[in-house]
């Protein structure tokens, strides 16, 4: 014998339909109260720090500069971004960053992809030996020297191709697609293989739509890893200036901002720069501009991205 939960209606209550999920006692108003305070608070927390780079970037520099702005901007001006154009190389900088991040993430998501979904296939020759081969690398590596030597035999040194190839292979991300491929019904892929299809149509046209979540999030993480990445700038490119990424660029701004004033002040017009110390550049006005430069594309892009995050991360915590 089935039962049937019969769904409760609103009650009526002088004149007005009241939901009884609405009727909660004082000890859950209190509770939910509470819960909201400690999550407002751990947003505020969360975002301040980038709402306080902004609002010092376009408040009076000097006021900046001794610390005097911490809540909401002052004397507001953007004349801190307006003097950024005039920065040797950071159009260029900031090029390299767009075009390293693009092309990166994309072979960074497809071989993660194709991968995870190999290491699936009873057919693939040895593949428990090639995964733990694959994942054996994320607790082991041999050092930056090392690596930076093997990069130069490779050719990869001053070479635009060191940004990418070093990174687009990831055994983090080939064990998150792997894990997805396996929740995915078997029925599928036996479907498309009794009409014909190989290994790569399966792969292309069956298993990519189904893996979007997975591979939405991988995509976020390979971008930022991309776009935040200056080390192998620092250690590759030691004779190609013109392959800096905007983050090597802002490394160099914040560790000799005295110098970079100098730059602003000899590259834009000095009548201009002396007419106040409000709009004058300081070390922290540059440190700010540049940083919510370099910040924004990603905080703009995340949200977007984020509700993938839960159905991406999660599968196959829960089996069945």
């Amino acid at each position: 014998m089935t039962t049937k939960t019969i769904p409760q209606k609103p009650v009526l209550h002088a004149g007005k339909h009241v939901n009884p999920m609405d009727r909660q006692s004082f000890g859950d108003r209190v509770i939910s109260v509470i819960t909201y305070i400690v999550y407002a608070f751990f947003a505020f927390v969360c975002a301040y720090p980038f709402y306080y780079i902004i609002i010092n970037s376009i408040s009076a520099n000097n006021l900046s500069e001794r610390g005097k702005v911490l809540f909401w901007p002052m004397e507001i001006h953007f004349k801190n971004y307006t003097r950024l154009a005039n920065i040797p190389g950071l159009l260029d900088a900031a090029k390299t960053s767009v075009l390293r991040t693009v092309i990166g993430t994309v072979l960074t998501v497809m071989i993660a992809a194709f991968l995870g979904y190999m290491f699936t296939r009873d057919t693939m020759w040895k593949r428990k030996l090639w995964f733990r081969f694959v994942a054996v690398t994320m607790y082991f590596n041999a050092g930056i020297i090392p690596w930076v030597l093997c990069m130069r035999n490779l050719g990869l040194a001053n070479n635009f191709w060191g940004y990418i190839f070093p990174m687009i292979v990831q055994p983090f991300y080939i064990i998150l697609c792997k894990t997805y491929c396996e929740s995915v019904p078997r029925e599928l892929q036996e479907a498309a293989e009794i009409d014909g299809a190989g290994t790569l149509r399966v792969f292309w046209q069956i298993m990519l739509p189904v893996i979007k979540p997975i591979l939405a999030t991988i995509a976020i993480f390979a971008a930022v890893n991309q776009w935040n990445s200056f080390q192998d700038n620092l250690l590759l490119m030691t004779n190609r200036p013109d392959l800096n990424t905007l983050q090597y660029v802002l490394w160099q701004y914040i560790t000799q901002a005295n110098s970079l004033k100098a730059l602003i002040s000899n590259t834009t017009n000095s009548n201009a720069i002396m007419a106040g110390l409000a709009t004058a550049a300081t070390a922290t006005s540059i440190r700010m501009s540049v940083t919510v430069i370099v910040v924004l594309p990603v905080m703009l892009i995340y949200p977007f991205f984020q509700r993938y995050f839960t159905k991406g991360i999660m599968i196959g915590a829960v089996k069945g």
